[in-house]
């Protein structure tokens, strides 16, 4: 029996998704997609999609070697367009801005002059990381999420997030008003 591969494991919404990167391109347990989608990817449904699509691996699932059905990045797309539901576009999101560059850089080298990004996971959210040049670096559009979470359980301030966020800049010579 051959060694089975040791998958990343990424989380959203408290479900787990195993990937694999082989030959530089992201794979996706189905039954974990499924979960993700709010239905059960049966055989007619991913039969729908190309041999080279779809494959069967033996991979450590849970800590367990376990035979899965692993689809492609393509493939994956694919059955959210074929099985449409509104929130399949933020799962869409997700992997694309999220999971798959981590899982990429995962396997890249360990060179420190490159920026690198990864995703931390809280309950409440994920956020994308990029690791450059010994830093950690959040986008800027993420910070009214984290904003709003800091404050969270406190009295909301009366003023609006961008106002708290220029005071904790502290932007110098510049009035606003």
């Amino acid at each position: 029996m051959p060694d089975p591969y040791m998958p990343t494991v990424f989380t959203r919404l408290n479900l787990h998704l195993h990937t694999l990167l082989l030959e530089n391109q992201p794979w996706f347990c189905a039954r974990d997609l499924g979960r993700l989608m709010g239905m059960h990817l049966s055989d007619r449904m991913v039969s729908k999609l190309d041999e080279d699509q779809r494959h069967v691996l033996l991979i450590r699932y849970h800590g367990q070697p376990e035979k899965r059905l692993m689809l492609s990045e393509s493939g994956v797309y694919a059955l959210l367009v074929y099985h449409y539901a509104p929130g399949n576009r933020l799962l869409r999101e997700w992997l694309t801005h999220q999971v798959v560059p981590a899982l990429r850089d995962a396997q890249a080298s360990s060179d420190t002059e490159r920026p690198m990004l990864s995703v931390l996971d809280w309950p409440e959210m994920s956020l994308s990381l990029l690791h450059w040049q010994n830093d950690g670096w959040i986008r800027l559009r993420d910070m009214p999420y984290l904003l709003l979470n800091r404050t969270r359980g406190r009295a909301v301030a009366a003023k609006p997030w961008w106002r708290r966020l220029l005071e904790v800049f502290q932007i110098s010579g510049h009035s606003v008003s």
